[in-house]
C-alpha cells in the first residue's frame, strides 16, 4: 500500500471517530472526500488529483445535503403552555412586591408567581394586568 493510501485511509477513520464523538453531523463530509481520495489513491491516480477529489467530494456533500441536515436538525420549535400566557390578562391574588420577593396571579385558573414590569408595588387583589413576558417560572406583569 502506498503512503497516499495509508494516509486517506487514516483520514477517513479519524473524520469518522470525531463524527461519532461530536455530537451533531460536524466531519460526515469530509469522511467522505477522504473515502473518495481513497478510492482515487488506491486507482494511482496523482496526488493532485486525490486532493482535487478530496476537496470536490467534501463540498459538493456539504452544499447538498448541510440544509436538509439542518432542517432535521433544528426542528420545529413549538411554544410551551408556559409561551402561551404571554399577553394574557391575569388576576393578582397576593401583592406584588418585587423588593420583598412577593407576588401571585391567575392564568386559566392557574397560579403563578410574578413580579412588575416597572418595580413598582401592586397591592390591589383583584386587580387585572397584563403579562408581558416569563422569566424561569415567574411572570413579568404590567
Amino acid at each position: 500500500m502506498g503512503d497516499m493510501v495509508i494516509f486517506w485511509l487514516a483520514a477517513m477513520i479519524i473524520l469518522i471517530i470525531v463524527e461519532a464523538i461530536v455530537p451533531g453531523l460536524v466531519s460526515i463530509w469530509f469522511a467522505l472526500g477522504a473515502l473518495a481520495a481513497l478510492i482515487c489513491a488506491l486507482l494511482g491516480a496523482p496526488v493532485w488529483l486525490q486532493i482535487l477529489c478530496f476537496l470536490v467530494v467534501s463540498v459538493v456533500t456539504l452544499i447538498l445535503t448541510k440544509p436538509l441536515v439542518r432542517k432535521y436538525q433544528t426542528g420545529k420549535i413549538q411554544a410551551t403552555n408556559a409561551d402561551t400566557v404571554i399577553g394574557r390578562e391575569c388576576v393578582v391574588i397576593e401583592e406584588v412586591n418585587n423588593v420583598l420577593g412577593t407576588g401571585a396571579v391567575t392564568v386559566d385558573g392557574k397560579t403563578w408567581t410574578a413580579r412588575n414590569q416597572d418595580e413598582k408595588s401592586i397591592s390591589g387583589v383583584g386587580e387585572v394586568k397584563k403579562v408581558v413576558q416569563i422569566e424561569g417560572v415567574k411572570l413579568i406583569i404590567e
